[in-house]
């Protein structure tokens, strides 16, 4: 699919809708856009992408000489699948998707979990992505890498568009449009408005444990670089990496909207989210890695809280569901 790049955007009252998996407004039609950001937010933006990018950055040498303890490693890792399967599990297959049903008691806990990725609001993520399923691939779409055409140099702006340059825009996703069953949710929608302070205890809590575990000032500056700045970095990269790479490259056994594809080098780090053309074929799945030796770290987790009664009514991929998908020849 070639797109063109004089292809007009959508209107602010664009007519197209997400699929018909999740529960959108649709009477009266609301615009896809709210309200530009203002400056401030967008400065913001900056600083919450950029800073911990310049951590990861410095790490490499960094790691070598200087502050690095297994105190650090372990908090980091502790960190970032805390925050990533709170992305992974909660924002994406819950929130967005519906691939099962939560209790509130865990429907709360995986909104706070991944707010600590500092990868924006639940509200503000999830319209988001609902959004980038009702346009995949096409104008609309806040985040495809098949926006400019496909020469190699517009391959390349696609590709830093896809990965964090559409962050830095001022376009605003319409939450009233894509997302009113969160606005309306009330417990939801306080945690949304907690994000800023949910942002300073995902960097500013591993510093504290570091600090006492150590009983030292430079155990807590260890641990605020190595489990806060550079875990967030990494978990930044790994997320904006479906948005680009699974777009891109990769394999593409299913039919599905849109150039999603299979990336099986991130699927541990990604937490089974680089699994990416099946959850295009079939959005609402709580399981994307179907295939033998397909790991999905999400999954297991969504089944262990199906086990222990917090989660219920999950759509697993049965053979009746797979059946309905069509492979590619």
């Amino acid at each position: 699919m070639t797109l063109s790049p004089s292809m007009p955007a959508p209107s602010r009252t664009d007519a197209a809708d997400p699929p018909p998996d999740v529960p959108i407004d649709r009477a009266p039609v609301k615009p896809v856009l709210a309200p530009p950001r203002p400056r401030a937010e967008a400065v913001l933006v900056y600083g919450f992408t950029l800073i911990p990018m310049l951590a990861l950055f410095a790490a490499v040498p960094l790691a070598w000489g200087w502050g690095l303890s297994w105190l650090d490693v372990g908090l980091a890792i502790g960190f970032y699948f805390l925050s990533g399967l709170g992305v992974t599990a909660g924002f994406h297959r819950y929130f967005t998707h519906r691939a099962f049903k939560a209790n509130r008691a865990l429907r709360n806990g995986l909104a706070v979990a991944g707010s600590l990725s500092m990868q924006g609001d639940v509200i503000t993520w999830v319209a988001d992505h609902r959004r980038h399923h009702a346009f995949t691939d096409k104008e609309g779409d806040p985040h495809s890498p098949w926006l400019f055409g496909t020469t190699p140099a517009a391959l390349a702006k696609g590709f830093f568009h896809a990965h964090l340059g559409w962050l830095f825009g001022r376009d605003r996703t319409n939450a009233d449009r894509f997302t009113p069953d969160l606005v309306a949710d009330r417990d939801i929608a306080l945690i949304s408005r907690l994000f800023p302070l949910l942002t300073v205890v995902t960097l500013l809590g591993p510093a504290l444990i570091g600090g006492l575990v150590t009983m030292s000032w430079w155990g807590a500056l260890t641990a605020f670089f190595w489990a806060g700045l550079v875990r967030v970095a990494l978990l930044h990269h790994v997320t904006w990496s479906i948005n680009s790479i699974c777009h891109m490259v990769g394999d593409r056994p299913w039919d599905a909207p849109g150039r999603a594809t299979n990336v099986w080098p991130l699927a541990v780090l990604s937490m089974g989210e680089s699994w990416h053309n099946l959850h295009h074929a079939d959005p609402t799945c709580a399981r994307h890695g179907i295939g033998r030796g397909q790991v999905d770290m999400t999954a297991r987790l969504i089944w262990v809280f199906e086990k222990l009664g917090w989660a219920d009514a999950v759509r697993w991929p049965t053979p009746r569901r797979v059946a309905r998908l069509t492979a590619r020849s």
